[in-house]
């Protein structure tokens, strides 16, 4: 939680406070009883700051136990029953210490304990609801920034792997197996160009969404991975295992494309000891990318942005942080998976 930032609020408004009350509602009676005006006000001065420091620890408990947007209502009523109920017992108090001891010379009445009760909350209400008022406005706008940034983050990620899609690169590698298979293999040539297609369409059809099924990322990762195999033959292997009832659950687009090219980009791939690629759920409802880690010698260009735009969009869109593991033969990434019913599209 940030620091309460009210120094010149409490050096200018407090004082000014006490100097206002006083004069309005005090002052009368003290020249009556021709009482000190200097007294009058330091004693004014020091329980405006007493009840409003009280009052602003209220603030700040709350803040710090119901810090969110969506818990506002529970944060102001617990700042609600924190005012009511420390300036009544600090009033009274203070009162009946005035009344017994008669420091204004005078014994006080019961209109004079109402009126030292309910003044301080004609001014502790308005200087409380410009806190939260400040307060509710920041948590606006840092809540609409992080729209902007994920709209901005999911853009560039849908943007940079629709460029390692279509990089001259992939389609120098694409076009060269399927110009072998024409002559070659008609059959399996047919099929590559449908895979082709289909890995094309899906990263046209999810550009701009920001969530899919995984059930229809698993359908992409398929096509996409039959043409990475066609490129290395059975030096890479894929197994998919996923339940049946996570099918439904979302995702961000093209993260399995981003880890299962990761994984093939930075590790040896040979027939005789194959990149095997693991894709399976838990009982937590993450979805698991495993791979075989023997890294290549020779250092891969990389500009990693891969795994840094999983990891910010899943940050930016408010759930459980992307996981990675790494052992001497295995890396792995866990991705948390999302629920519908628990994701809200109003807030982005």
């Amino acid at each position: 939680m940030e620091k309460l930032n009210d120094r010149w609020l409490r050096l200018v408004g407090v004082p000014l406070i006490s100097i206002v009350s006083n004069f309005i509602f005090f002052q009368p009676d003290n020249d009556a009883r021709h009482i000190s005006r200097w007294v009058a006000l330091g004693v004014s001065l020091i329980e405006c700051v007493l009840i409003w420091e009280v009052a602003r620890f209220g603030i700040i408990w709350a803040r710090q136990r119901y810090p969110r947007l969506n818990q506002t209502r529970t944060r102001i009523m617990m700042q609600v029953s924190w005012f009511i109920s420390t300036t009544i017992v600090q009033r009274i108090a203070i009162v009946y210490t005035y009344d017994v001891t008669q420091f204004w010379g005078y014994p006080l009445t019961e209109r004079a304990y109402w009126v030292n009760t309910l003044v301080p909350f004609l001014f502790v209400v308005p200087l409380t609801l410009i806190y939260e008022a400040l307060y509710l406005y920041r948590q606006w706008w840092a809540t609409y920034y992080e729209a902007e940034q994920l709209k901005k983050e999911a853009l560039q990620s849908q943007l940079d792997s629709l460029k390692a899609q279509i990089n001259p690169h992939f389609l120098f590698n694409s076009l060269s197996t399927l110009s072998s298979l024409v002559s070659e293999n008609p059959k399996q040539a047919e099929k590559f160009i449908e895979e082709l297609a289909s890995v094309y369409r899906y990263v046209l059809q999810t550009n701009e969404q920001l969530l899919t099924s995984l059930a229809s990322e698993l359908q992409f990762i398929r096509a996409y991975f039959h043409l990475l195999q066609m490129r290395f033959g059975r030096s890479v292997e894929l197994e998919i295992t996923v339940d049946e009832s996570q099918l439904a659950f979302l995702i961000p687009p093209l993260t399995l494309q981003l880890l299962v090219e990761n994984a093939v980009k930075h590790n040896v791939a040979l027939p005789s000891k194959p990149l095997v690629i693991r894709i399976y759920t838990d009982s937590s409802n993450r979805l698991i990318v495993s791979n075989t880690l023997r890294p290549k010698h020779t250092i891969v260009p990389s500009n990693r942005t891969g795994l840094a735009n999983i990891t910010a969009k899943y940050r930016l869109l408010g759930q459980p942080d992307v996981v990675i593991n790494q052992s001497d033969n295995c890396f792995q990434v866990m991705v948390p998976l999302i629920q519908e019913t628990r994701y809200d599209y109003s807030h982005h």
